[in-house]
């Protein structure tokens, strides 16, 4: 009779350890993150966003000098500010159109439903914002996505957020002019804003 040989032990599988929105507090306030780090919450992941150069720079000041004089008493302009998607999500999108309140979010983080348009200006990470923050984005259902997509000289405006996607998406190219949807009597040249 043959004894049977015992299976060796399960290997344990790596996973991902996903961070909530209180311990990526609980991180800055002991010091492992800074005010000064360029990091992001998303999914539970730390993500380190690249420096932010000097055409990015200019496109978020021009879309706040220009949307801005329009909105006044009508919307809340939030220049690279967070927005709380959920427990394990808090990005920091470039500009932020908010439902107006008379406390400017003094006491928390705007949530999707406070959120009229969310802008990313897209340099380098132009693929991650398709993909990663569209899909966050589009799933905590932020009503009105732009990108702005330097190589490619256009602005992409996704509207009507289904699960992962948003079920529409616009191009404006030079020549063009671009409304948000929230204020469609603010039109920007998309030349002006997409630069040299």
């Amino acid at each position: 009779m043959t004894t049977p040989v015992a299976s060796p032990p399960a290997a344990a599988v790596p996973t991902r350890r996903r961070f909530t929105v209180a311990e990526y507090y609980a991180m800055a306030d002991i010091g492992i993150l800074s005010e000064n780090d360029r990091v992001e919450l998303l999914d539970g992941d730390v993500i380190v966003m690249p420096p932010i150069g000097d055409w990015h720079a200019a496109s978020v000041k021009l879309f706040n000098n220009t949307i801005l004089p329009s909105l006044q008493g009508r919307a809340i302009v939030a220049v690279q500010d967070p927005v709380r998607l959920g427990d394990d999500s808090q990005p920091q999108p470039d500009i932020m159109l908010l439902q107006w309140r008379d406390d400017f979010y003094r006491n928390g983080h705007p949530a999707p439903g406070d959120v009229l348009l969310l802008i990313e200006v897209a340099d380098s990470s132009v693929e991650f914002d398709r993909t990663v923050k569209l899909t966050a984005y589009a799933r905590a259902e932020i009503p009105e996505l732009w990108i702005v997509a330097r190589a490619e000289r256009r602005i992409e405006a996704y509207t009507e957020p289904a699960g992962n996607e948003y079920a529409t998406v616009r191009y404006f190219g030079p020549g063009e002019t671009v409304a948000p949807q929230a204020f469609p009597d603010i039109t920007m040249a998309v030349d002006r804003i997409i630069g040299d």
